[in-house]
């Protein structure tokens, strides 16, 4: 086998490969020597068919997979000689189209290659923390959020009017074109106005209604209505307002603690700070992160793979024309152009991304099985009743893999480095930290 450079540009590689008909006969003869002892055919025992017969019977189609697994071979023999990592997959075509069976095999292989990643002492950076402690007033108010989320509704005085929050209780039958429908009547439905539950306009018009009241609405089922017999129709119903109630939040007491699974209204308290505690170390995580991975663009240069950089912008460009058009969810839509921007972004992403890939490399860091799992199941849990498919379609799906382990692959690294800089926990407000979140929040826009 040889193999000849042909370009060696910035990253740019190309090769020549000839493999010659000798070595890809004895492929054959290899393969059909390991198949010798199991085949059967009639006239000869098992095991003693001769070797010129085999060939002939066998030979055509297992010189394809020969061909397949020579090339295979002298690629992987020369990246491992060479040191060379491809980019992306490398380009591989046969260059003599008219080759037939005793020719030598001639193949052109190009990629680019990853760059060599200068080295990074973690050691030489140095990072600010925000820190912030729970005070009592931002209990107070998650304690206040967690009673009206256990509000409940008493009876307004007689003759008082409906409005968006208070529930009524009703009866109501549906009827289309004078004709009552199935589905469309129930008895002493409690509706919360202004809880969107029931199809546009409904809740609207009983705004203002009082106990006793007998209300007609009418209202057009969208077209996009789960029943398809309603779809677009236009309907209406006969509402006979029974009671209206207002809302009327819990005590914050040991009796509403209890019904969150805390022992009391103190223990209650105690795992609010921690869980405010943990929010607000999210965040200043996701605050050091950026800072962290700002230094580090700056910091590492290094030649970039160009077609690394044009696939990530031409994603950039696509991604951000979906969320300007948000009604447009095919592909059928103008060809996208990647703008500066998208370029100059590309560059960022692709630079840290290798940066923290070769760190992760370096230092034996990976994604557990377990994590994966964790990971898989914490996706799954947006399709209720549906977990098991999610799961057989990550088994199956490699892109969904590597989509699910990149961000925590990319985590474990930050989390490396974070521990070997030097570190300096500055306490702040709440106030300060939400500005410096939102201020991220505005760059990533």
């Amino acid at each position: 086998m040889q193999v000849t450079e042909t370009l060696n540009e910035g990253l740019k590689r190309a090769y020549q490969i000839t493999v010659p008909a000798s070595e890809l006969d004895a492929k054959v003869n290899e393969k059909l020597a390991e198949a010798q002892p199991e085949v059967q055919m009639k006239g000869f025992r098992k095991g003693k068919v001769p070797m010129a017969l085999l060939k002939k019977q066998f030979g055509a189609r297992l010189l394809g997979e020969a061909m397949q697994e020579t090339v295979d071979g002298a690629m992987s023999k020369h990246f491992e000689d060479s040191g060379d990592r491809p980019a992306m997959q490398p380009e591989v075509k046969m260059t003599n189209e008219n080759w037939k069976e005793g020719d030598d095999i001639e193949v052109a292989m190009s990629y680019e290659a990853l760059p060599e990643i200068p080295d990074l002492d973690a050691k030489e950076l140095s990072l600010e923390k925000m820190v912030v402690t729970p005070d009592e007033e931002a209990v107070d108010e998650a304690l206040k959020n967690l009673a009206a989320s256990r509000k409940s509704f008493e009876p307004k005085k007689a003759g008082s009017k409906a409005k968006d929050g208070d529930q009524v209780v009703i009866d109501f039958k549906g009827s289309i074109d004078g004709e009552l429908f199935e589905g469309g009547a129930a008895e002493d439905y409690p509706l919360v106005l202004g809880s969107k539950s029931f199809i546009p306009g409904f809740e609207d018009q009983l705004v203002g209604a009082k106990a006793g009241d007998e209300v007609e609405v009418k209202v057009s089922f969208p077209e996009d209505y789960q029943a398809p017999n309603l779809k677009g129709k236009d309907a209406s119903f006969a509402v006979t307002v029974k009671e209206v109630k207002k809302p009327v939040d819990a005590k914050i007491d040991d009796d509403l603690a209890k019904g969150f699974g805390a022992e009391d209204l103190e223990s209650l308290k105690g795992q609010i700070r921690e869980r405010l505690a943990a929010e607000y170390a999210g965040a200043a995580r996701a605050v050091m992160k950026r800072k962290l991975l700002d230094q580090l663009d700056e910091k590492v240069t290094f030649d970039l793979p160009p077609s690394l950089v044009a696939a990530e912008a031409n994603q950039i460009a696509h991604q951000l024309w979906h969320e300007d058009n948000p009604d447009h969810h095919g592909h059928d839509h103008p060809e996208i152009e990647p703008t500066e921007e998208h370029n100059k972004l590309a560059e960022r992403r692709v630079r840290l991304g290798l940066l923290l890939a070769e760190l992760g490399r370096k230092n034996e860091i990976s994604v557990t099985d377990a994590e994966m799992t964790q990971a898989v199941m914490n996706q799954a849990r947006q399709y209720p009743g549906q977990e098991r498919q999610f799961f057989e379609f990550v088994q199956q799906n490699a892109q969904m893999r590597q989509q699910l382990q990149a961000p925590i692959f990319e985590d474990k690294v930050v989390d490396y480095i974070f521990e070997l800089a030097e570190v300096t926990e500055k306490p702040v407000s709440k106030a300060e930290l939400e500005a410096a979140v939102e201020a991220l929040e505005n760059e990533e826009a």
